[in-house]
């Protein structure tokens, strides 16, 4: 079906005559289009709060009557009583019972009659005062909802859709869990906009490359694009576990007892070998972008190892290349929500998103800078489109140096190899700061200082080829930025922020669900080097991402690595480093044996997005001379956290 049709003015609904009479409570929805921000004319406090079950049209859990999934409501009151129809904002979540959402692990809580008290997060405190609904659905699986988790994958992301159709007048809910009383929503006018941090965002994400009808836009906070590349890349193994294991840690107990057939199907579908399979295929929703008819506000830290950059650039580039309209926020942080690095700007923002994608205020969001990106902890840098214009693909290649494994980086080709072996006990953190140093578990290539600045923006590859001395073998491919800097503690606890114990609210407030939250500061680091993009993957994988396949020792194989999207600049003074290895610790799973691999550096390169291109590259080199290695390792951030099992929320 077509892209729906941008929109820019609201026409209001009611009459003249009943909007003069109604001024007391004046929304948005009736104001003149000139009003370009929805104000907080309702109360909260009298909000009605209810609670529907939405048929999904599964039977997941196999007790032989189609699942249910719970949907909270809190709307205003005041829109009801007039009858005048609103948007949504949804936030369709896993974690509603089991784990808590947000920095303060906020779970929704129930009064008598079962309908919702405290609702997590601000968004029903602030934006339900202002004229929207906000409804919180419970996935299929999940706190008061029929069916299983299936993390990702039809039931997940058809559970979350059934409401949308719901709230567009095209699907059935129910009163209670059970029964037979409809509900419909005719108190909303079907415009909804997803929104929601990690599984959640990833949730949104699925949902909107079904293509379905009324979904306005989705706001995917460090959110998944393609399950597969959570748990693996190129067939290397980012966990030793698998998504049954997610399954379980989510499903409610009802679930546990009934979804023993799902989680086989999900142990059976995800072998541990990284080979794709049709469960990764269900769980993609990069391929189906062209389905997209919602506009997209993504959010990302650039170092987040939990959802990792890949999921940004993949996503972006396919909604680019079929026309979405987006937007984006790039941090220096971790898996962190941006309430909690960027509070006073984020709740702006987001304010003016809704009221232009979800009211139809021309209120001029959709005129400004594509992209924020924080250059330094809290200070940020605008771009009019992202990647900038004028951003080339430069291949950068790498050659011998004076010492072994010490190498460099520019535009020529190098000649002859370098050598390496496997250390499972080391990670990105160990070769950068032995960059300038000869070590046995690396190879290192290196630009000299910089007399300009140079940015990276988008996605890079690397190239390599390498003949290993056992039949499996895994590879990493690392681009550092060399220099003194104070960026984001990403590696601690916090991934970048501190809390603090002092709180500001966001929206009104009852006793059961207080809009005030714990102020957060940026937790920064001095550090010698920055890491800025990372990539992985399986040697054996040489010939196809989708299969892997035993080597034979003594052969030479050819592999692209994917790196990361990123957006950085490298200052003047500073150098680029290229650094290629094996398992890079806690961030991918070791292989079985521990090769020595050769690098053929006249077919090894990487491809570098540099504004400016090999142009920008070839001046910012220029005149410069090679710098004095290091004498003593350069200091970085700790290495990353252990991550036996992590999940796409934050923690273990």
């Amino acid at each position: 079906m077509p892209k729906r049709m941008r929109f820019t003015i609201w026409r209001p609904l009611a009459t003249v005559a009943a909007a003069a009479l109604m001024a007391t409570f004046l929304s948005p929805a009736t104001a003149h289009a000139a009003v370009r921000e929805s104000k907080p004319v309702y109360s909260y406090e009298n909000a009605i709060r209810e609670a529907v079950w939405v048929d999904t049209g599964l039977d997941d859990d196999r007790d032989g009557r189609n699942d249910r999934v719970a949907v909270d409501v809190v709307r205003p009151r005041e829109a009801a009583a007039q009858g005048r129809r609103i948007p949504v904002i949804m936030d369709a979540s896993p974690y509603y019972s089991c784990c808590g959402r947000g920095n303060e692990s906020q779970k929704k809580t129930y009064d008598a009659d079962g309908d919702v008290v405290q609702m997590p997060l601000f968004y029903d405190n602030y934006f339900v005062p202002r004229g929207y609904a906000f409804v919180g659905v419970d996935l299929a699986g999940t706190n008061r909802s029929d069916g299983c988790v299936d993390v990702g994958g039809r039931s997940d992301i058809l559970s979350a859709k059934a409401v949308v159709d719901w709230l567009n007048g095209r699907g059935k809910a129910y009163t209670t869990r059970t029964g037979t009383t409809k509900s419909k929503a005719t108190w909303t006018n079907g415009r909804t906009g997803m929104i929601g941090k990690s599984w959640d965002g990833t949730i949104a994400n699925g949902v909107a490359a079904t293509g379905v009808e009324g979904l306005r836009t989705i706001v995917p906070i460090s959110a998944i694009s393609s399950w597969y590349d959570y748990y693996f890349q190129q067939g290397a193994p980012l966990y030793d576990s698998g998504p049954e294991w997610l399954s379980d840690y989510v499903n409610s107990p009802d679930a546990r007892a009934k979804c023993g057939a799902v989680q086989q199907k999900l142990i059976d579908g995800a072998p541990r070998t990284g080979d794709w399979t049709p469960l990764w295929t269900e769980r993609d929703y990069v391929k189906d972008a062209r389905k997209v008819r919602a506009s997209v506000f993504l959010i990302h830290g650039m170092q987040d190892l939990n959802v990792r950059m890949k999921h940004v650039g993949q996503w972006w580039d396919a909604l680019a290349k079929n026309g979405v309209e987006r937007k984006v926020w790039l941090s220096q942080t971790g898996h962190v929500d941006p309430f909690d690095f960027r509070r006073a700007e984020w709740v702006e923002t987001l304010h003016r998103w809704f009221d232009h994608e979800l009211l139809g205020y021309d209120n001029g969001i959709d005129r400004e800078p594509m992209a924020d990106i924080e250059r330094h902890p809290d200070q940020w840098a605008t771009s009019k489109v992202w990647p900038p214009r004028g951003t080339d693909a430069t291949t950068l290649r790498p050659a011998k140096g004076t010492e072994a494994g010490v190498g460099t980086l520019g535009l020529r080709k190098g000649k002859g190899t370098e050598t390496f072996t496997d250390d499972p006990q080391h990670s990105e953190t160990d070769w950068a700061a032995n960059v300038d140093r000869t070590t046995p578990d690396k190879a290192g290539f290196v630009t000299k200082p910089l007399t300009r600045d140079l940015r990276l923006s988008g996605s890079s590859e690397v190239t390599v080829t390498a003949t290993p001395t056992t039949s499996t073998a895994h590879l990493s491919a690392v681009l550092v930025d060399l220099g003194p800097d104070t960026i984001r503690d990403y590696a601690s606890s916090g991934e970048g922020i501190t809390t603090l114990t002092d709180r500001t609210c966001w929206g009104a407030s009852t006793t059961g669900d207080s809009s005030c939250f714990k102020e957060t500061r940026a937790k920064t680091a001095d550090v010698g080097y920055t890491v800025v993009s990372r990539g992985w993957a399986d040697l054996g994988n040489h010939a196809s991402d989708l299969k892997g396949a035993p080597l034979t020792p003594g052969k030479a194989y050819t592999i692209t690595l994917d790196l990361a999207a990123t957006d950085h600049v490298v200052p003047a003074g500073h150098r680029l480093a290229l650094i290629v290895a094996g398992t890079d610790k806690d961030l991918i799973d070791p292989p079985s044996t521990k090769p020595t691999l050769t690098l053929d550096l006249s077919r090894t390169k990487a491809r570098v997005p540099l504004v400016g291109g090999a142009h920008a590259f070839a001046r910012a080199t220029a005149g410069s001379v090679s710098a004095a290695p290091e004498a003593a390792p350069l200091a970085g951030l700790s290495a990353p956290r252990t991550t036996t099992h992590r999940i796409p929320e934050g923690g273990q």
